[in-house]
């Protein structure tokens, strides 16, 4: 899409920002905080309802604070929010009034909500497409692989997200791939969210306090990739009381310590997780040529928070985890050393103009790094690359009055890129490739404007413009002209347009639609099927243009039985332009330029997805199918011809259920079904000279097996008094319950006659996970 296209469409929709202005007379305005009356937590997405007039009400922000203009006069309010008893209020207004609520846990048998942190209607009445909240006691009720609880791998149960493969956390939205997916922890990007080679997520589900998925189309205030945003906020502590949690499995522990730093002022968590499978094998390996081989990962989140008054409140959050894997071949004298993590590190301000504008200023680190080093004898070689950000940013939402909620702010980012360092020595130095540390500014302001016209029409309209500059120091690969450090080498802009809209058709039922304009200036290059810690990030430059993309939904809404049960069905399609592969024929080398490994080219998705939950009850549960395509065209590849991307998935089925007995035992199951993923295979081996040569057929033209398999979970809790400051359950969970053997990936095995100029290439299967059963205890103290 050319930048004047873009301007026209974003010209297009401005006026929407300004189509409705309500004069606000004998009107006051009411606000204030939502909190956990157990902990002071604010809580996310609580409904705030004018009982007596009907249609009045809004749900609370990330952080916790609501705003609603109400007519002059006696009014009665109701408050909710998902595991917790409601409260209602009978509020006066002659003058804007601060109401703060405290809500407490139901401390009868819950009726179990699976997927859910908003009002019971939000789905029919607000103007989001695609959008989910995920609640952390229903993601622990899950099955799980080993017995680690993971969001990502929660998210990958939902339709239109496809999981990257086997046990794997990394994921695919709409068929865009996975460096497409802004993955956010307290507004700090996340470049690697996985442990273990990608099979468990970085985060600690006991540290996790809301995650939100948007896939549907990105809201203005976020940037900077095509697909879709997991938002994820860490806990704040809790303020009245100290307390502890955590759990012992099969291959990890974890423990999270909160409480009051000044009692219901200020608070602190802190959250830590290990794992030890290999620690326990070690006395295995101590007579062996692999004494020394170890592998295991490592997590802290800490947050503390201290509120000056209901006008000021200041937050400090820090992730830091490290994968640690050493490998030992004594026999072989061969060794190599392989750590790699992220940190994060965010300080936010809130503060509260009026009653009606709230304002959130952040600064924001953030740091992925890689490293190996390791060889065999005198030989050795050392890798080094990662991405470091310093980011700024400041959002406003203003409440004008009930039907108009606007959002604006602008931010700005120093990357700092290493794609890839590389040394090597025998004896002495005989190799260094310094590469090129990359250097950029990225910057964007926004605006988005959620406005209600009339009783059967809500819009969303939104402008998103970003800017990317390439810095030096570099040199053109073009002309060969000379950067000097910071100077300014290629600049692209951006203008994003976003509009959504839902038309009311009655009371339950909602048809909305949507456009979605987006650029994304770090890319991901990888040869492989998910995100892997020897991937590198690179950012655009003057070959390396940014990558757009143009998302068109629409979707029907409907609730039934008083919002017990919910269902969806959505339409969507994409075009995605400059899009990044390798070369044919390429061979990874770090001697190499990876620009000049690249081709570009274009790429579209549509599929269609469904949408059953029910929410309410002692059987809960969804279903969530997926039928979509999504392909590529590259003129240098596959002869110009279209072909499927290796996420391409034609069908994807989720069937998730709970059900609670009784107070003691709670059971989960989930089957999954997915089309294969596709590959490029082997078609001929012959030899040239007496070396083989092998032949592939077009990219991806072939598939894996259909994967699918069922997992199980109970949850026994053996004393369920929500009054005692002791509690504990066991979660037994069961992977792959009938222990399919889904394909990891395929390799061949070459049998050849070289004097006869015979040779015969045979694939084999890799599968990697079979029926695998684990158990965990779970405590809590307080």
């Amino acid at each position: 899409m050319s930048l004047s296209l873009q301007v026209q469409s974003a010209l297009a929709f401005v006026f929407l920002f300004f189509a409705f202005s309500a004069a606000a007379q004998d009107k006051y305005v009411l606000s204030g905080y939502v909190k956990d009356a157990a902990t002071g937590e604010t809580l996310i997405g609580a409904a705030v309802v004018v009982a007596d007039s009907a249609g009045l009400g809004t749900v609370t922000n990330a952080y916790g604070f609501y705003s609603l203009e109400i007519p002059a006069g006696t009014h009665r309010l109701r408050f909710s929010y998902v595991g917790y008893a409601g409260e209602e209020a009978t509020v006066t207004l002659n003058e804007a009034k601060r109401l703060n609520v405290e809500l407490a846990e139901e401390s009868v048998e819950l009726q179990e909500v699976v997927v859910k942190a908003r009002p019971d209607d939000a789905n029919v009445k607000s103007t989001e497409m695609g959008t989910v909240g995920l609640q952390m006691d229903n993601v622990k009720k899950l099955p799980a692989l080993m017995g680690e609880v993971d969001v990502l791998k929660t998210i990958q149960l939902l339709p239109g997200v496809l999981s990257a493969g086997e046990g794997n956390a990394g994921f695919y939205v709409r068929g865009g791939g996975p460096d497409q997916n802004l993955v956010l922890l307290d507004e700090a990007v996340v470049y690697n969210p996985g442990h273990l080679l990608g099979f468990f997520s970085v985060f600690n589900a006991d540290a996790i306090k809301n995650t939100t998925l948007i896939k549907g189309g990105m809201p203005a205030q976020y940037g900077g990739r095509l697909s879709s945003v997991v938002d994820i906020q860490m806990k704040e502590g809790n303020d009245r009381e100290y307390a502890m949690e955590g759990g012992i499995g099969l291959v990890a522990s974890r423990v999270t310590f909160e409480g009051p730093i000044v009692e219901e002022r200020s608070s602190f968590i802190v959250s830590a997780r290990r794992t030890y499978a290999l620690d326990l094998a070690q006395p295995f390996f101590d007579n062996t040529s692999f004494a020394g081989t170890n592998y295991y990962f490592y997590d802290l989140n800490a947050k503390a928070n201290y509120r000056f008054s209901d006008e000021d409140r200041l937050y400090f959050s820090t992730y830091f985890g490290r994968d640690v894997l050493q490998f030992r071949s004594n026999a072989r004298d061969f060794n190599f050393d392989m750590p790699y993590g992220n940190a994060t590190a965010t300080l936010r301000w809130n503060h509260l103009f009026s009653d009606k504008l709230f304002m959130n200023v952040s600064a924001i680190y953030n740091d992925y790094d890689f490293g190996f080093s390791g060889g065999q004898g005198d030989f050795r070689i050392g890798l080094e690359s990662g991405v470091r950000d310093w980011n700024g940013k400041v959002d406003f939402e203003y409440f004008p009055n009930p039907n108009h909620h606007l959002r604006f702010g602008a931010n700005y980012t120093y990357h700092r890129l290493t794609p890839s360092l590389a040394t090597a020595t025998n004896g002495e130095e005989v190799f260094a490739n310094e590469g090129e540390i990359r250097f950029a500014h990225e910057s964007a302001v926004y605006l988005a404007d959620e406005i209600k016209i009339g009783p059967g029409i809500r819009l969303n309209a939104g402008l998103r413009v970003s800017a990317f500059t390439q810095l030096g120091p570099y040199t053109s690969k073009q002309d060969s002209t000379e950067y000097a450090a910071g100077e300014p080498v290629k600049t692209y802009i951006g203008v994003e347009p976003r509009l959504a809209a839902t038309f009311y058709l009655n009371a339950v039922s909602s048809l909305k639609a949507g456009v979605t304009v987006a650029n994304q200036y770090l890319h991901l290059v990888s040869n492989s099927t998910s995100t892997l810690p020897t991937d590198i990030w690179m950012p655009s430059s003057e070959i390396i243009k940014p990558q757009i993309g143009v998302q068109y939904a629409v979707g029907y809404f409907r609730n039934f039985q008083d919002n017990r049960y919910e269902a969806s069905v959505e339409v969507y399609y994409r075009d995605l332009y400059n899009q990044i592969d390798f070369r044919e024929n390429y061979v990874d080398n770090v001697a190499n330029d990876l620009e000049e490994e690249f081709v570009f080219g274009q790429g579209r998705a549509y599929g269609l997805e469904l949408f059953l939950q029910k929410k309410k009850g002692r059987f809960t549960g969804w279903i969530g199918y997926t039928l979509s395509r999504t392909e590529r065209i590259f003129p240098e590849i596959n002869n110009g011809n279209p072909f499927p991307a290796i996420y391409d998935r034609r069908h994807d089925l989720s069937v998730v259920a709970n059900y609670t007995l009784n107070k003691k035992w709670e059971f989960g199951g989930a089957f999954i079904f997915g089309t294969g993923n596709a590959f490029t295979p082997v078609q001929r081996l012959y030899f040239i000279d007496q070396f083989p040569v092998q032949e592939y057929g077009p990219r991806n033209s072939a598939r894996l097996q259909d994967y699918h398999r069922v997992d199980f979970s109970a949850t026994y809790t053996p004393k369920p008094d929500s009054k005692a400051r002791f509690r504990s359950s066991w979660n037994f969970s069961v992977y792959n319950a009938y222990s399919r053997q889904n394909p990891f990936f395929i390799y061949y095995d070459f049998e050849s006659d070289p004097n006869a100029g015979t040779a015969a290439a045979r694939a084999y299967q890799v599968s990697l996970f079979p029926v695998i059963p684990s158990v965990t205890w779970n405590f809590s103290w307080r």
